[in-house]
């Protein structure tokens, strides 16, 4: 479900005379996503997605966003590209939400990962980390260790309703994972994606067959904060099999290609088993949020926050960087 706002046909058209691209042909609702309204458009010029921002995003962040999609597509990265209307602003107002229309990128997110998707994910990582290098604007990452207790606090009087000492479980990884956290300026910093999930990510075919990423989407968690964050954000999303074991061939193939455009540092090699705890606290955190402050009858899916319980526990048992692929 990502449509919460209906946009009528009149509404639309007369939003789109601010534009220059072409006559609307086709409009419906993109039935993937959760925090937006989103749309799929076709004029006589292509094809575009319009986006809605709910009230979950804050719309003073919303030039960051954009600023930096529209920054990543002009270095070359496959991401959208915010379109500019005549007046030359890419954010507007439709049906009384912020709106904006992006290009729309041609793949298919994989359902199923396999091993020769991780490779292709790595390089795109690293070359969004070498595109926004030098991207100006900053926004702190929201969901970064200082909002994990606060969070973990807005969830203790259900939580334990999950499962059984949940709560002092969490308290518990949540004071190591602090106490662990690398130091304010030890470890390299830039723009992050933070969300790099498999639906985030579209692929297709190559001459040989071979899947390679046709674009990186979603850009509505990117933030300013340590580089090899994104990494372990893709260890706990990618490198995990649907019984739950952690697949280190795929996780090698990963951390190999990023290496291979933008070289760990040793310190950041060394921090990434605590990076990958931290990442897992964290979709852990707001799935639990999401499930004991969502009615079971709401249109949004919740998430199972025990899924990254498990990768948690496991991310808590890694000795050495060798085990997780670096």
């Amino acid at each position: 479900m990502a449509v919460y706002t209906e946009v009528t046909d009149e509404a639309l058209r007369a939003f789109l005379a601010d534009y220059e691209i072409g006559d609307l042909l086709a409009f419906r609702g993109i039935a993937e996503g959760v925090e937006n309204s989103n749309y799929a458009l076709r004029t006589t010029q292509g094809d575009f997605v319009l986006t809605l921002y709910e009230k979950r995003v804050d719309p003073a962040e919303l030039p960051y966003f954009l600023g930096l999609m529209e920054h990543l597509a002009r270095a070359g990265l496959a991401c959208p590209t915010p379109v500019r209307g005549r007046d030359g602003a890419a954010l507007r107002e439709l049906a009384g939400r912020p709106a904006a229309i992006c290009t729309f990128l041609e793949g298919v997110w994989p359902r199923r990962v396999r091993p020769e998707h991780l490779a292709p994910l790595g390089g795109a990582l690293a070359r969004l980390h070498a595109a926004s290098g030098d991207f100006a604007a900053t926004r702190p990452n929201a969901l970064g260790p200082a909002g994990w207790a606060p969070l973990l606090e807005a969830c203790r009087g259900r939580g334990d309703e999950v499962q059984p000492g949940l709560m002092a479980e969490l308290d518990r990884h949540l004071t190591e994972i602090l106490a662990a956290w690398p130091a304010p300026g030890a470890l390299p910093v830039g723009q992050i994606h933070a969300d790099m999930f498999p639906d985030n990510v579209f692929f297709l075919a190559d001459a040989e067959g071979r899947p390679r990423v046709s674009g990186v989407i979603d850009f509505y968690f990117a933030c300013t904060d340590l580089l090899a964050y994104d990494i372990a954000v893709c260890l706990n999303a990618w490198c995990f099999e649907p019984d739950g074991a952690f697949n280190l061939t795929k996780a090698r193939a990963m951390v190999q290609a990023y290496q291979a455009l933008r070289p760990l540092t040793e310190a950041e090699g060394a921090a990434l088993p605590v990076l990958c705890r931290g990442a897992a606290i964290r979709f852990l955190l707001t799935r639990l949020y999401d499930w004991t402050h969502t009615p079971a009858d709401a249109l949004v899916t919740r998430k199972d926050p025990l899924e990254y319980l498990r990768k948690l526990r496991f991310f808590a048992q890694v000795e050495t960087p060798g085990a997780i692929g670096v």
